[in-house]
């Protein structure tokens, strides 16, 4: 799967990408991350390679300017299923079964936006949807861009080693999160393990962890 994220700072990635998860998905090639910069696609008279300016009708900050955005993808070879994705505060805010839904394509293509927002003429006629992480604000889509690459990645075949890993975890049956997990030792100050946990009883144990999930606020 390839995912291609412009971005105004793509070395904020480096540290993530290339640790862990996401790194070992690459070195096998299940993914692919490219990270566009979009001053590649200023204005070239301009020296300073603005991708800003200041808003019609006036107001506080900069905007995010349509013609590099639209030159960056314009740029961007496309894979037959691909899909153009804009992070947004008036977006769909994500969820496990986006992140199914997504998975299904060979290309995504992030725009993170910065400042005070992004010129709504790229939302209007240049990207197929909107996505929020949340209902609170921050300075960039770069870090929903990795929560995207790294909810979508370890869903894909071949990341993690145990399939029941992402079919019993958290978010995978409607509104139902993961049960409690313990490990050794069994005894820490006067804290415990719940001793079902201990019995070597399958069933038990499943009765246990399907009465203790607990359910989505």
């Amino acid at each position: 799967m390839l995912f291609n994220i412009i971005t105004i700072f793509p070395d904020i990635f480096e540290s993530y990408f290339s640790k862990a998860m996401i790194k070992r998905a690459q070195d096998k090639k299940i993914i692919k991350i490219n990270t566009p910069d979009l001053r590649r696609f200023a204005d070239p008279k301009d020296a300073h390679k603005s991708v800003d300016d200041t808003p019609y009708g006036g107001g506080a900050g900069m905007v995010l300017k349509v013609e590099p955005i639209y030159k960056a993808l314009k740029a961007i070879k496309r894979k037959k299923k691909s899909r153009v994705i804009l992070f947004s505060a008036k977006g769909k805010t994500l969820t496990q079964k986006d992140l199914q839904r997504l998975k299904k394509y060979d290309q995504l293509i992030m725009i993170c936006g910065r400042y005070e927002g992004v010129d709504n003429r790229v939302a209007e006629h240049l990207i197929d949807e909107e996505i929020s992480i949340g209902n609170y604000v921050l300075t960039g889509g770069e870090i929903p861009a990795m929560i995207l690459v790294d909810g979508i990645t370890r869903l894909l075949p071949g990341v993690l080693g145990n399939k029941v890993s992402f079919e019993d975890e958290s978010f995978s049956q409607e509104n139902e999160l993961e049960y409690p997990q313990y490990t050794k030792p069994e005894k820490f100050k006067s804290w415990k393990v719940p001793p079902v946990l201990l019995s070597g009883n399958h069933a038990k144990i499943k009765a246990w962890r399907d009465e203790h999930k607990a359910k989505q606020k």
